[in-house]
């Protein structure tokens, strides 16, 4: 799994783990994900590079069991500090309208990937599963390489949600970046529908 991914994945869970109270949050008892798509958007010569992903079911059920598999490469190593910038889009009336940044979650500005994976699993805790028992890395630095996850399964729990973030359709891009370079550009399509 690349560097990228790793980001991605290691963001989703730290997002999911914030303060409903700041968001106006509430508990989703049940969500369905649809129509889930990736893609990679960065110039052809990037050196982080998502190659295959895969997850099922779909529908993906929250709560509910996902299986996921994924590869990816990156030519460089990836040190802090990385920049990481999200664009997050809902349609609204046919429009793709971007949605602003929130207390750090919409359309932000990340000064430092690395530094929110720390705070998810602390430098010396070991990677979570299944990263541990496949020998990949979970906090910075990443080494230059190849990464595959195999599939793997995954318990996706309650989580709360923004008000503005529980019914829709939706286009996420996420560009990682140092020293004023792309990294790596990844774009993902979902639709969310929660009870």
């Amino acid at each position: 799994m690349d560097r990228f991914l790793t980001v991605s994945v290691i963001v989703s869970v730290l997002l999911s783990q914030i303060n409903c109270d700041s968001f106006q949050m509430r508990r989703v008892k049940y969500a369905k994900v649809l129509g889930f798509d990736w893609q990679n958007c960065g110039q052809p010569d990037v050196p982080a590079v998502l190659k295959t992903l895969t997850v099922s079911p779909d529908p993906i059920a929250i709560p509910g069991d996902l299986k996921a598999s994924a590869s990816g490469s990156t030519s460089v190593e990836l040190v802090a500090p990385l920049s990481l910038n999200v664009t997050l889009e809902k349609e609204v009336a046919g429009f793709w309208v971007k949605v602003p940044c929130l207390e750090e979650l919409g359309s932000c500005h990340y000064r430092d990937a690395c530094d929110l994976i720390n705070q998810l699993i602390p430098p010396g805790q070991d990677c979570p599963e299944p990263l541990h028992t496949y020998g990949l890395p979970c906090r910075c630095p990443f080494k230059a390489g190849s990464y595959t996850l195999p599939p793997s399964d995954f318990y996706l729990p309650y989580m709360d949600l923004p008000y503005w973030l529980t019914n829709g359709n939706y286009r996420v891009q996420g560009v990682l970046g140092s020293q004023g370079k792309e990294l790596g550009c990844l774009k993902l399509s979902l639709s969310i529908h929660s009870d």
